[in-house]
């Protein structure tokens, strides 16, 4: 039952990838330029463009369960509506979708309103799929390396707590929905699943907690979202700066926290307590240390 892998370049494609090369299962990964992809295993790079159906029809030959994993790009949508499509016209009936955690609450930031509509369409035509939603994701905080070290946690996260969850445990819960999917006899029902943290945290607390990850003062930087836009700005195009300041907006009203069995479900699933971000901040001072 080949399984195909696409976002296979990025930091949960990648993981995925790791995880499924331990398995005697068939898996391709997808990518614009197979040179450049160097999987783990017996993966094997396959040529593909979401954004081109030629391609797609000729990535999806042969393939039985698929691991839908769309990039934060303009046209995430319209990929994603495409290569579901195609999908269905290989026949595919086991998918894994990556979704985002309440993408109903935050209609208004494009990044999370595409991921719901997609959510919709899976909903509507039946299509067998487990739908993962993701918090926002601890390694994010890594791009504010700088900041951190110059003693400010950078992102205005709002008073209602995020219940961020660690990249790895997202590959660990993918790879885990794959298989289940792949080696079923018949096409599964839909689920979803939510994947949170254990902590839910303020701007503050994640402040507090960098203090002491680094061994030294490390303070908030408060919540005002136009002065975040602007400095993300020199970071990343201006469109994905003012997709954050929105997520950021949907964070002050609604927080990220989790429903009363999330942790439960998501530690059934990956076999394991998911990670804490005071392990993820000590683990990744660390190794800003050690690189010098």
């Amino acid at each position: 039952m080949t399984i195909l892998v696409t976002g296979s370049t990025g930091t949960i494609g990648s993981l995925v990838l790791q995880r499924l090369a331990q398995h005697d299962v068939p898996v391709r990964a997808l990518t614009r330029d197979t040179s450049r992809l160097k999987p783990p295993g017996s993966v094997v790079p396959v040529k593909g463009d979401m954004a081109d159906p030629a391609s797609m029809r000729e990535a999806l030959k042969g393939i039985e369960t698929l691991f839908l994993l769309n990039a934060v790009v303009p046209d995430e949508t319209t990929q994603a509506l495409i290569t579901l499509d195609l999908a269905r016209e290989a026949g595919i009936r086991r998918i894994v979708y990556l979704s985002v955690f309440n993408s109903s609450l935050f209609d208004d930031v494009p990044h999370f309103a595409g991921k719901y509509l997609v959510e919709r369409v899976i909903d509507s035509q039946a299509i067998p799929a487990t739908v993962l939603r993701p918090a926002y994701f601890m390694q994010n905080d890594a791009m504010f390396r700088e900041a951190l070290q110059a003693g400010i946690y950078p992102q205005p996260l709002g008073e209602l707590g995020i219940a961020m969850v660690d990249a790895r445990d997202i590959a660990d819960a993918a790879t885990a929905e794959l298989l289940r999917r792949s080696r079923a006899p018949h096409p599964l029902p839909r689920s979803t699943v939510e994947l949170v943290g254990p902590d839910t945290l303020t701007g503050e607390d994640v402040a507090s907690i960098w203090s002491s990850a680094l061994g030294r003062e490390v303070r908030h930087g408060g919540n005002d979202l136009a002065s975040f836009e602007q400095q993300a700005a020199g970071m990343m195009p201006g469109w994905l700066a003012h997709d954050m300041r929105l997520m950021l907006r949907g964070f002050h009203r609604h927080g990220m926290v989790p429903g009363q069995d999330s942790q439960a479900v998501l530690e059934g699933l990956i076999g394991h307590p998911p990670r804490r971000y005071q392990a993820f901040a000590e683990e990744t001072a660390k190794s800003w240390n050690d690189r010098h």
